[in-house]
């Protein structure tokens, strides 16, 4: 459980990740958006390039914290908090960690993937660093953006790059 409380800083920002999800939709890629603030200040974005990249690691929380590193000029973002629309997976999780990120929060749930809480939740393993978590914030919002993407893909509206879908 999160000691986080959903406020309205917390809407604001998730707000602003969604806004950054829905630029990448129309480019075949998953809409997924990530930023991380710092000092109540926006210092990087992420979104998914899996597909135009054809590369696994190109997820949203990876790019924003990729940026925020650059940004800041160091590794550890422990002034930060990460907001993205979807519950991190393993690597993402793990990459959090390592960037010492104290606060994540996300938007919908990922009953396949999701390493927060719904498959399993890394942040409660015995690692030098737990960040605290806090899902749910606009889930209905964020879940339904994946859905209408994912609809549409499947009815052909959008074309990806890759080979295979899952």
């Amino acid at each position: 459980m999160s000691n986080i409380q959903i406020e309205d800083r917390h809407i604001f920002y998730m707000k602003k990740a969604l806004e950054t999800a829905v630029k990448y939709t129309q480019h075949g890629e998953v809409p997924v958006g990530a930023i991380i603030v710092k000092d109540d200040e926006i210092i990087s974005f992420g979104t998914n390039h899996r597909e135009n990249e054809k590369n696994c690691l190109c997820h949203a929380e990876i790019e924003a914290i990729n940026n925020a590193c650059k940004k800041l000029g160091g590794w550890r973002l422990w002034q930060c908090t990460m907001y993205v629309t979807l519950e991190p997976c393993p690597m993402c999780a793990g990459a959090i960690i390592n960037a010492r990120i104290p606060k994540v929060i996300f938007g919908a749930y990922d009953k396949k993937n999701g390493s927060c809480g719904s498959v399993t939740n890394l942040f409660e393993l015995p690692y030098n660093h737990k960040p605290e978590v806090l899902g749910g914030v606009l889930q209905e919002e964020c879940a339904a953006l994946l859905k209408v993407f994912f609809k549409k893909l499947r009815k052909g509206e959008i074309k990806q790059f890759g080979t295979h879908h899952e």
